[in-house]
């Protein structure tokens, strides 16, 4: 499976265009090469390298089978979690020092719905149904 975004390069920096020193627009992500048995994907966005650890940006499931694509900005064809900032929507990289990680992870799944998730258990039940995950990572500095 791969994920990639027409907006920054596995490894490479996130513009600004797409933190919280822009316009907090979400990129674009696309995903192809899926594996066989797939009816739903998840996604999450997590700062690994964030003060008070994992720090959630973004958290996305019930994305449809037949989803490839999130465009830039939006919309999402799926279910938004509140993130660490307490939003139902992506919030961009605002690291308060030095170069961050932030961790776009797709998870195709072996269901299209999952029941009662939120923040806390977000990781737990997307993993409980995943057949195969895919990271792409981009850097921010403020």
């Amino acid at each position: 499976m791969k994920l990639i975004s027409e907006d920054f390069e596995d490894g490479g920096d996130i513009p600004p265009k797409f933190t919280c020193n822009g316009d907090n627009t979400s990129p674009q992500l696309s995903w192809t090469e899926e594996p066989e048995g797939v009816k739903g994907f998840a996604l999450s966005c997590i700062d690994p390298d964030a003060p008070v650890g994992d720090f959630i940006h973004w958290l996305v499931y019930d994305i449809g089978e037949n989803v490839r694509e999130i465009s830039r900005g939006g919309p999402v064809l799926g279910q938004e979690v509140k993130n660490g900032f307490g939003k139902k929507s992506y919030n961009g990289p605002c690291p308060p020092s030095g170069t961050h990680r932030y961790v776009f992870t797709l998870y195709a799944l072996d269901t299209g719905h999952l029941e009662d998730v939120k923040r806390k258990n977000f990781l737990e039940k997307v993993k409980e149904h995943t057949i195969k995950s895919v990271e792409l990572i981009g850097k921010y500095s403020r």
